[in-house]
């Protein structure tokens, strides 16, 4: 159509009225006379509408659930890494604290018997120069380390020190068969000597055939000369079983270690000897026994019962 100001004048009269429309439209309400028109023209235009709305939604929804579907995902990968970060944390201070319990125990063990110690850790576990119960420690001749010195951690004696490099040592550990360790009871001061079994309790042949000892009864190292390669007062174990008594000059006890073998994590090389033999300073104190309780019962006679306790007939 041409621009001519007849096309003007018309325009700003359909808006006019357009306008007009949407008035009457909106102060109307529900009863708009033009309501009836609407719903014609939804009747009209509704399905073409509809169809375009079906045709063009699941493109929108599609676009809009992949970008979802990428926050999801970047929200899901940074949980699942926070998560693993986590776990990794916690199980870092489980460790640590494991570790710093073991050490305090070890660090009270010394300090209650007087033993100059250099703390290590067990890096492996393993058959090292041809023994078959033996443990590598992180400290060697670098550290003042030296081949028969005693080794312990917070629960008892582990072991000996075999052999020694710069910065590493081997230690036999007191269940091997081929160690022997001098020993003596708590109290009664009898002596004997413990020869390791391997995962069996250690074998203690004690050196007076009439000793009495029973179940429950408490080792600790009797040392060596010149500290070598015992230091003395160091806990071994308690008695687990006791032999029969033949008459022999010798009697055979088998003590279980206080020293859980397969557990070994800090321990602590003696560098230095206590001035005195601790005694049994050093084992731990003995639980006290839990009283039984007893129950007394008092029978009262009833007021009514014969003097004889005898039921009278009736």
């Amino acid at each position: 159509m041409r621009d001519t100001r007849e096309s003007r004048l018309l325009l700003v009269l359909l808006i006019a009225i357009a306008f007009a429309l949407i008035t009457v439209d909106i102060r109307g309400g529900e009863d708009s006379p033009v309501d009836g028109a609407r719903r014609g023209a939804a009747t009209v235009f509704g399905p073409i509408e509809d169809g375009v709305s079906t045709a063009v939604d699941p493109v929108g929804n599609a676009i809009q659930a992949v970008k979802d579907s990428g926050d999801r995902h970047d929200r899901v990968t940074q949980l699942e890494r926070d998560n693993a970060e986590l776990k990794a944390k916690l199980g870092s201070d489980d460790r640590n604290r494991s570790r710093g319990a073991q050490l305090d125990k070890m660090l009270k063990t010394a300090g209650a018997g007087q033993y100059g110690i250099k703390g290590a850790e067990v890096i492996a576990i393993g058959a090292a120069q041809g023994f078959s119960w033996t443990v590598t420690i992180d400290a060697g001749a670098n550290d003042g380390i030296k081949r028969d010195m005693t080794v312990l951690n917070g629960d008892g004696l582990v072991g000996r020190v075999t052999t020694v490099g710069p910065g590493t040592a081997t230690v036999l550990l007191a269940n091997d068969p081929d160690f022997t360790v001098g020993t003596r009871m708590e109290s009664t001061d009898e002596l004997g000597f413990a020869s390791g079994q391997g995962d069996r309790p250690l074998r203690v042949e004690l050196l007076n055939g009439k000793a009495k000892i029973k179940k429950g009864d408490r080792l600790v190292t009797f040392g060596s000369q010149a500290d070598k390669p015992f230091v003395p007062g160091v806990p071994v174990g308690l008695v687990s079983r006791v032999d029969p008594s033949g008459g022999d000059l010798t009697r055979t006890i088998y003590v279980t270690p206080f020293v859980s073998f397969s557990k070994l994590d800090i321990v602590g090389v003696v560098v230095q000897a206590p001035r005195k033999d601790p005694r049994d300073e050093v084992l731990p104190a003995k639980p006290k026994p839990t009283p039984t309780p007893t129950v007394t019962v008092t029978v009262t006679p009833s007021a009514n019962a014969p003097a004889d306790g005898l039921q009278q007939e009736q």
